[in-house]
């Protein structure tokens, strides 16, 4: 059966939020076309395969829209850039806009181009717990979303990031949204050693996102995986909590069932009430993101 891009589009953008132009178009097998995606991302589109070729139709449709397109293959170096295969040649970094919010995003950026879409509706619940006055720690930070959506909010956020480059990414967003990034904390380094900080200096927050990448390794050594120890991320996070706070809890390993994800996140929030939601309409395949908003009385 072929699959057409416009059909696809046409079915998305009766379901995607205003003043969205990044979005998800084909989602693998949930449109019938398995392992191969189709992001928009603002006027160019990205490609995902994984161990298949793009069918001939639909390049010669995405051909005849004259746009960018570039393409990533899955199964390969997860770490590299997507390669440009049709359309004229824009610049690689631009901005793009998610429910009025706006990102800069980088075509030449290896396994992210700046946001994930799938967080789409979890970044704007954020945006409506982070009142103002509050204080939300957003860790793993990467380029900062959450925290744009956050100190949109009204919240005052900390930033935090392995990476000096995605810091200062983040701080170019704040400013696309005209948020100062003065007016907000920024910290580099690994979020385990936060966390224990934080807990010693007595420092806590009303909010607190968690959504780590599946391994990690810090600068000693110690390795973090998400099957073996989300529990204990979600616990030194707590003894970072204030009284009636919240905690997002989300990963994507795919090792991780659901099951599993929710009594790893109860063992170390007990007494907490646990909110499993769906994920956004355009996302129709595979139900791979875990994801539980705790909530604490």
């Amino acid at each position: 059966m072929s699959i057409s891009y416009q059909a696809c589009l046409s079915k998305r953008e009766e379901i995607i939020p205003p003043q969205t132009d990044i979005f998800r178009v084909i989602d693998g097998i949930g449109d019938g076309i398995p392992d191969l995606f189709i992001d928009k991302l603002g006027d160019r589109l990205l490609v995902s395969t994984r161990d298949r070729v793009i069918p001939n139709n639909l390049v010669n449709e995405l051909e005849a829209l004259d746009v960018p397109v570039f393409h990533k293959r899955l199964e390969q170096d997860q770490k590299k850039a997507p390669v440009q295969i049709l359309g004229p040649s824009l610049p690689l970094q631009f901005v793009v806009h998610e429910q009025g919010v706006k990102f800069k995003l980088d075509m030449n950026a290896g396994y992210s181009q700046g946001i994930f879409l799938d967080q789409r509706d979890h970044r704007q619940q954020v945006r409506r717990r982070a009142l103002p006055g509050t204080r939300v720690l957003n860790t793993f930070a990467y380029t900062g979303a959450f925290s744009v959506y956050a100190a949109l909010g009204g919240a005052i956020t900390t930033t935090l990031d392995l990476a000096r480059p995605c810091l200062d990414w983040a701080r170019e967003n704040f400013s696309l949204n005209g948020i100062d990034p003065e007016s907000q904390y920024f910290c580099k380094g690994d979020t385990l050693h936060w966390l224990e900080r934080f807990a010693r200096q007595g420092r806590r927050f009303h909010g607190i996102i968690l959504d780590p990448p599946t391994f990690s390794r810090d600068d000693k050594g110690r390795v973090f995986r998400v099957e073996s120890h989300y529990d204990e991320l979600v616990a030194l996070a707590v003894n970072c909590l204030e009284p009636g706070g919240w905690i997002l809890c989300t990963c994507n390993c795919r090792k991780l069932s659901h099951q599993d994800f929710k009594k790893m996140v109860a063992s170390a929030t007990r007494g907490a009430r646990l909110t499993h939601d769906s994920m956004p309409g355009d996302f129709t395949g595979e139900d791979y993101l875990k994801r539980l908003w705790v909530d604490f009385a």
